[in-house]
């Protein structure tokens, strides 16, 4: 199917042209059909598939056919994603896709400019993209309305679940106007029974729809596993590298740990790289992002949180330099190369852990990943070491703490406590005798005695005297 064969606004074409389209995706066209005349859809489609054009079509055409009866700022659309980075994305491709249409469209995330996005917010937006933490920040601040909300999009759903945001989402979700009074639209690489259980709740009998191919994983990749010890992945590593020529590469690890010392490590053997980790600023993650899609950086490092959302164009290798321990991870990695039609290579490592996983990940991904042996000489063992980073100012002041406390040199002796004198007066220098002590102990104690004596009793039956 084409996109002319669809009745879409002539403004919504002129995107559709500008972003390159001319023949919908399997996705797009099982879905656009049934959204764009107003029924909710939950699709099942993987990542690349086209599904982010799918619902913003939808939704422009949507808007345009309802125009906007009251003068206030409040959004008429809102797109729920997981991560940071794929509401970056999609506000990327909304602005391509609705270039001449006129509306405004606000990405609401963490990690960046707080007071900016809320005096955005305030100035009004007709689409907003957004993750539910910081959109929950500025509901309860009361920033912004979600009353007038005529469509929703909830992207990535079955990754809502597995990043525990399905509290924030049902918050979300409980503020919006009835779902018979607005268009809703669910996408998942699954649609699993929590996720349509979700869809059934908040949605208006949705049409349920799936383009998932007999192979989960792109068409044009080129899959390698190598079975290797841990201690041996990076001389291996360093060898495919060298071989290989790798112009635009990807590396998976599983921990932010790991990120940094293999960047460090490979910084040491001239390989420039950097690493995006959940932890990494967002400008810092925006500006290596840039560099990565320029071609300025030619090896990026990440955890999974790169794993979805990303689309840049010419990513020659994805590597796993660990397994996921996810199998949907596995096939959402290697989908950032060969997009668009491109080729494609992703190298998988499976070490001693990462073995345990393997079976999972060729049941998900419907197909046996084609092992291969490296030779002895591909393997480098020459390579240069990364000098350890120093340490943090909490950690390195503890550390001086316990050397000073495990060593005399240098440390200063700690002060004797003087006992306490009783009365507050000062200490006398020479010893007082322990008789003398006792005597003025029983003196102290007779006052005592003295002071405190009780009354006499009257005895019983004895009249008071007049």
């Amino acid at each position: 199917m084409k996109f002319t064969e669809l009745d879409l606004p002539e403004v919504v074409m002129r995107g559709i042209a500008d972003a390159g389209f001319t023949e919908c995706t399997p996705i797009q066209e099982k879905t656009l059909p049934l959204a764009l005349t107003g029924k909710d859809v939950a699709g099942q489609a993987q990542t690349g598939t086209g599904k982010t054009a799918a619902f913003l079509v939808t939704l422009f055409a949507r808007l345009l056919a309802h125009p906007k009866e009251t003068r206030d700022n409040h959004p008429r659309a809102l797109i729920l994603a997981p991560t940071r980075e794929l509401v970056v994305q999609i506000e990327k491709d909304a602005q391509l896709l609705g270039g001449h249409i006129g509306f405004s469209i606000q990405a609401i995330y963490g990690g960046v400019d707080y007071q900016k996005q809320r005096n955005a917010l305030q100035e009004g937006a007709d689409i907003i993209i957004g993750t539910p933490g910081r959109l929950i920040d500025y509901l309860k601040q009361k920033v912004y309305s979600l009353k007038q909300i005529e469509a929703l999009v909830i992207d990535e759903a079955d990754r809502m679940f597995d990043m525990g945001f399905i509290a924030d989402l049902r918050f979300i979700l409980r503020r919006l106007p009835p779902y018979d009074k607005r268009q809703n639209m669910m996408f998942s690489a699954t649609l699993n029974q929590r996720v349509m259980e979700l869809a059934y709740e908040f949605m208006n009998l949705p049409e349920k729809v799936s383009a998932t191919p007999e192979k989960m994983t792109a068409e044009r990749v080129e899959q390698v596993l190598y079975h290797v010890a841990s201690k041996e992945k990076f001389p291996l590593l360093l060898g495919l590298l060298r071989k290989e020529g790798m112009a635009r590469t990807m590396i998976f690890v599983n921990t932010k740990r790991e990120t940094e010392f293999l960047c460090d490590r490979l910084n040491a053997n001239d390989f420039p790289c950097k690493v995006i980790s959940g932890d990494v600023d967002q400008k810092r993650r925006l500006r290596i992002l840039e560099d990565f899609k320029q071609g300025k950086l030619p090896i990026l490092i990440a955890t999974d949180v790169a794993s979805r959302g990303l689309h840049i164009d010419e990513i020659s290798h994805v590597i796993n330099y660990d397994l996921p321990q996810d199998a949907e991870d596995y096939v959402h990695r290697i989908g950032r190369t060969a997009r668009a039609g491109a080729e494609g290579k992703a190298i998988s490592f499976a070490d001693e852990t990462g073995a345990f996983y393997l079976e999972a990940i060729e049941e998900y991904s419907k197909q046996k990943i084609p092992v291969e042996w490296a030779d002895d000489d591909l393997y480098v063992h020459d390579f240069k070491r990364a000098k350890p980073r120093p340490k943090s100012s909490a950690g390195s002041g503890e550390a001086k703490g316990k050397a000073g406390r495990g060593s005399s040199r240098g440390a200063k002796p700690k002060p004797q406590r003087r006992p306490k004198q009783q009365g507050g007066e000062k200490a006398v220098s020479s010893p007082v005798p322990e008789d003398g002590a006792k005597m003025a102990a029983g003196e102290a104690a007779e006052k005592k005695k003295r002071r405190r004596r009780p009354r006499r009793k009257k005895p019983a039956g004895e009249e008071t005297p007049s």
